[in-house]
């Protein structure tokens, strides 16, 4: 296609071993009606058809696919990189060498803090310990091993002995994104961090890409995680470019196990589905389908509250449309920005969220909440907004 997405993760299954808090999708049982092998691989077909280059594999968890190693030697005969995300608690020695024979090159194995903080989100005692077991059958087998972790109240105080782990193992790679609130974390409030919080978030994570960098781990911080700022060129290292908004759609496709298409795997389903590979073709889809195009063809016209009027609003079009989405069931502001919060904290305000509305309990769903612009606490007040050689040392979300 050529303006198409290039990047494709595909819930291969919701089923799953584990029963995370904070997980949006809710994964547990599988889907009805998930795609069958055959057509699972005519879609391999379909991505490498419209340009797609490379394609994660997710779930729930994809291992529990009993043709998951088929759909990713597919993937590679079709020219295309195959990476999979997991939290690793049944990934075995056999299922990381089948990983291998299939040609899969990486494997991302989910870790959100230390062994308590861990096991506490995930929801199963020794979820921790089996993670770090699937690292080691990974690295036996010679598959280059990459890390995920969620950004909380529960998992950031360990990042930094979190990642003194990641570079004993050997991991080349770190991604980092914000626990949203979508599925079980909607109904974890308590975890989330609030939007003034970044403030001490965000120049910590700067420090920790740095040294992540210097020991050969590649940082890779989440559509989520920074937009503008005085640390924005810290967080993406050499490879930092200006950000141009969300890529939902447009660099990025999202695939559900029952073949239905959206713009990116954490949007939620109802509102983000642009149709289904069983009724039509991935690229008649991807070329007219309005939930699928919605990064090609919005406006700042869109935007709204303190996203509307920023400086940066054509380029940054509220950032991660998953993030604000799922906050006020429509998306066009994005509360969760290192930018914003320092304008705020100069003028004496910090954004605080409070529930309205619980989420439904299904999968990929959202509560609503409110934001509450109040006054700063004094250590907020003063931080200076540009210069960060300058920049008070905070304790971490006190």
């Amino acid at each position: 296609m050529g303006d198409g997405p290039i990047y494709a993760v595909w819930e291969l299954t919701l089923r799953c071993d584990l029963a995370c808090g904070h997980c949006g999708s809710r994964a547990g049982r599988p889907r009805e009606r998930e795609l069958s092998t055959a057509e699972a691989l005519d879609l391999v077909a379909q991505m490498a058809g419209v340009g797609v280059t490379e394609v994660t594999l997710i779930g729930g968890e994809a291992y529990l696919r009993d043709d998951w190693t088929e759909i990713a030697r597919a993937i590679r005969k079709a020219g295309m990189r195959c990476t999979v995300t997991t939290g690793g608690r049944g990934l075995t020695a056999e299922r990381a060498r089948a990983a291998a024979d299939a040609g899969v090159q990486s494997v991302s194995v989910s870790l959100d803090g230390m062994e308590a903080a861990h096991d506490r989100q995930r929801g199963l005692a020794g979820s921790f310990r089996a993670a770090l077991a699937a690292i080691a059958h990974l690295r036996e087998a010679g598959i280059p091993v990459a890390a995920n972790s969620q950004i909380n109240r529960l998992s950031f105080p360990d990042f930094d002995s979190l990642l003194d782990l990641l570079i004993s193992k050997g991991a080349h790679a770190w991604q980092v994104q914000l626990t949203v609130a979508m599925g079980r974390a909607a109904d974890r409030f308590d975890w989330l961090l609030q939007p003034y919080e970044l403030l001490r978030v965000i120049p910590h994570l700067a420090q920790l890409a740095e040294r992540a960098r210097d020991n050969g781990v590649r940082f890779w911080p989440g559509n989520n995680v920074g937009y503008f700022g005085p640390y924005a060129e810290s967080l993406m290292g050499s490879q930092a470019t200006a950000y141009r908004g969300c890529g939902a759609g447009a660099s990025v496709l999202g695939i559900e196990a029952d073949g239905g298409i959206k713009g990116c795997p954490s949007l939620p389903s109802a509102d983000y589905v642009g149709g289904n590979v069983r009724v039509d073709s991935l690229a008649n889809l991807l070329r007219q389908s309005t939930p699928l195009r919605f990064t090609r063809d919005r406006t700042i016209d869109e935007l709204w509250g303190y996203c509307r009027d920023c400086y940066y609003a054509d380029e940054c079009r509220a950032g991660c449309t998953w993030t604000g989405h799922v906050l006020f069931g429509r998306r066009g502001n994005n509360p969760y920005c290192h930018h914003r919060a320092l304008e705020l904290a100069q003028i004496g305000k910090r954004e605080r969220l409070a529930p309205i509305a619980p989420a439904p309990g299904q999968p990929f769903d959202h509560g609503l909440f409110e934001i509450i612009l109040e006054e700063a606490d004094d250590d907020l007040r003063t931080l200076p907004a540009t210069d960060q050689r300058q920049r008070k040392r905070l304790p971490l979300l006190q």
